[in-house]
C-alpha cells in the first residue's frame, strides 16, 4: 500500500510485488483464517494492495471489496480479478454508504503513522459490534535491516529515519480502545522471512520497499550504502545464499463497541 502523506511515496511495481515478493500475501492467508469471513458478509480489504487475499475472502462467498491508496495496485487487482470490486481510496479517510461486517487488512498498517485517522474510518464503517482483523509490521521489525540502513548512511552524511509505524501490543490495544475498539486478540511474533532473488535478495527488498527509507540518499550514492548494508548484515541474516529479514509481525483482532 503506497504510503499517504509521505514526501517521496513508495514507487510500486506490481509485477516484481507479485513474482519476487508474494511471501507478503502468501503469509496473509494465515490472516484470512483468523477473519473467519462467512457467506454474505459485507469485509473491506483494507491496502489490498494486488488483490489475491481480496479475491481469497471472496471465494468464501462474502461480499468483499478491496481499497488501496496506490493506482497502480488497484490497477492491477481490477486486471488480476474482474469479478471483485476495488476502489482506489486513502485508508486514512475513507467512507462507503454501506457499512460493513469486518474491515481486514495485511501489511498494509505500518506504513501509515497516522493510526488514528486510519482507526477513525475503520470505526465509522463498521457496523455495530463489527470486527477489526489486521496484520501489520510490529515493535522490532526489520530493525537489524533498518539500523544498518541508518549506520552506512550516516557515514556518507546522510540521517535516515524509519518511515515506518511498527506497535507494541499495548501500544495498539490503547490506541484501538480509544477509538472504541475492545481488544479480543493481540500477538507479537517472530516470522524470519526468506527473501527471494538469493544473493540480491536484500537489494531487491529494498529497492520493492525502501524508496522512503533511503529518500534523503540521491540515486548516485544508493547501491553504494546497499551493498555496505549487505556487507554488514552477511554474517546475520545470509544463510546459505538466501538472506532472511528479521520480521516481527502483530496480529489483532478487535471489535467496535462504540456504537
Amino acid at each position: 500500500m503506497t504510503k499517504p502523506g509521505e514526501e517521496k511515496a513508495n514507487e510500486w511495481d506490481t509485477d516484481a510485488y507479485d513474482e519476487e515478493h508474494s511471501f507478503v500475501f502468501e503469509y496473509g492467508e494465515g490472516v484470512v483464517d483468523l477473519l473467519e469471513p462467512a457467506k454474505d458478509e459485507r469485509i473491506l480489504d483494507l491496502g489490498c494492495g494486488t488483490g489475491h487475499l481480496t479475491a481469497q475472502i471472496s471465494n468464501s462467498g462474502a461480499n468483499v471489496v478491496g481499497l488501496d491508496s496506490s493506482e497502480e495496485m488497484v490497477a492491477k487487482a481490477r486486471k488480476t480479478y474482474p469479478e471483485c470490486e476495488f476502489v482506489h481510496a486513502d485508508a486514512r479517510n475513507f467512507a462507503f454508504e454501506d457499512p460493513f461486517d469486518a474491515v481486514f487488512s495485511n501489511a498494509a498498517l505500518h506504513w501509515i503513522p497516522e493510526q488514528d485517522a486510519v482507526l477513525d474510518s475503520v470505526a465509522d464503517a463498521l457496523v455495530p459490534e463489527g470486527r477489526f482483523v489486521a496484520e501489520l509490521g510490529g515493535a522490532g521489525n526489520v530493525a537489524a535491516i533498518v539500523n544498518a540502513v541508518r549506520k552506512e548512511a550516516a557515514e556518507h552524511g546522510y540521517e535516515v529515519e524509519s518511515p515506518w509505524y511498527f506497535p507494541s501490543i499495548g501500544e495498539y490495544a490503547t490506541k484501538l480502545e480509544s477509538h472504541g475498539f475492545e481488544t479480543r486478540h493481540a500477538t507479537l511474533f517472530d516470522r524470519p522471512t526468506e527473501l527471494d532473488n538469493g544473493p540480491d535478495g536484500l537489494a531487491e527488498w529494498l529497492s520493492m520497499f525502501g524508496d522512503s527509507l533511503l529518500s534523503v540518499v540521491p540515486d548516485e550514492d544508493q547501491s553504494t550504502i546497499i551493498s555496505a548494508v549487505e556487507d554488514r548484515l552477511r554474517d546475520d541474516l545470509l544463510q546459505n545464499g538466501t538472506w532472511i529479514a528479521d520480521y516481527r509481525r502483530l496480529r489483532v483482532v478487535a471489535i467496535q463497541t462504540r456504537k
